[in-house]
């Protein structure tokens, strides 16, 4: 394992305090420096490409010199993006001080929880409006979740109808939804509001600050369907006692400046949930893993029968 010590001589901060914060699919580390904290990244192996990892970080910087709150890449003294040490690749962002929107998968007690989903909504549209009006450069590479992505053979986030811990009635059921939903999103080609997405916005990645929430962690951003963020943050509110107002807070923020097919919502909430049962596969032999899955299931199979049924998903 290469310490992240050895990467700070490149941005010229040798001897800087270092303290780990996050360790997900990226091992994330609070750097102190004369200029404020800034957030060392070190990439796990195979996770992603290095032109996927460079473009990234040339969509973060066009998303912040538009004026979205989003941590700003920090070039190195020779003014790279990227650092490898030992076959791991490790950049620098910005630190975005502010209180996470929620932490380990439980939502942050807020003073007003739908005037931050409705505030989220309405930073959701900015994002997707700044993307549009950009041009990425030559070689800009990221994930699609389209129809291969979400599923297809070998899905982005796995195999989700393949989880053992499904019984043989979810897995058909999934098997079920999953060719209708493939055959939807086959009709609507073309026709949905497509292009690049942060695909991860759960209320983990939200900071809220006094100037209103930042996104952060764009590991998994790439190509898709924009009711996929929608979709994204909608269903992990229903963690929350009363989930309605708050989806319906985040829908009203977005759609303020920016149209939203309710149809392709409920699509995409249905991908959405689908994805994380294929995620937690390779996980499984974590602490909590089998509670994770088990609640990724139950959710995951309600939304599949309203889907099969023809019903927009339940709030509740």
């Amino acid at each position: 394992m290469v310490e992240p010590g050895a990467y700070l001589a490149a941005w010229g901060l040798e001897g800087a305090h270092c303290r780990l914060v996050a360790q997900r699919e990226n091992s994330v580390y609070r750097i102190e420096t004369p200029d404020g904290p800034c957030a060392l990244r070190l990439h796990r192996p195979g996770l992603r490409s290095l032109a996927e990892l460079r473009s990234e970080l040339d969509w973060m910087a066009a998303l912040a010199q538009g004026g979205l709150p989003v941590p700003v890449p920090q070039p190195t003294l020779d003014g790279a993006l990227c650092v490898t040490r030992n076959g791991v690749v490790a950049d620098m962002l910005s630190w975005i001080d502010g209180t996470p929107m929620g932490v380990d998968g439980r939502l942050a007690l807020l003073d007003d929880p739908p005037g931050a989903y409705r505030a989220l909504g309405a930073e959701m549209a900015r994002l997707h409006d700044l993307c549009d009006a950009w041009t990425p450069p030559a070689g800009f590479t990221r994930p699609a979740w389209d129809a291969d992505g979400l599923v297809g053979p070998a899905p982005l986030w796995g195999r989700f109808w393949e989880n053992p811990l499904l019984s043989p009635a979810g897995r058909n059921l999934l098997a079920a939804a999953r060719d209708l939903a493939r055959d939807q999103l086959t009709a609507r080609a073309g026709t949905m509001d497509f292009g690049l997405i942060h695909a991860d916005l759960v209320p983990e990645n939200v900071i809220l600050t006094a100037q209103g929430p930042a996104m952060i962690d764009f590991d998994d951003g790439g190509w898709g369907a924009r009711a996929f963020d929608l979709a994204t943050a909608a269903n992990r509110a229903l963690r929350a006692e009363t989930p309605a107002p708050l989806i319906g807070a985040l829908i009203e923020g977005y759609t303020a400046t920016r149209p939203l097919d309710r149809a392709d919502l409920a699509l995409f909430r249905a991908l959405r949930a689908f994805t994380y049962v294929g995620w937690i596969v390779p996980r499984l032999g974590e602490p909590g893993a089998h509670a994770r899955a088990e609640r990724f299931i139950a959710l995951a199979e309600r939304i599949a029968r309203n889907l099969l049924d023809g019903k927009g998903d339940t709030d509740g």
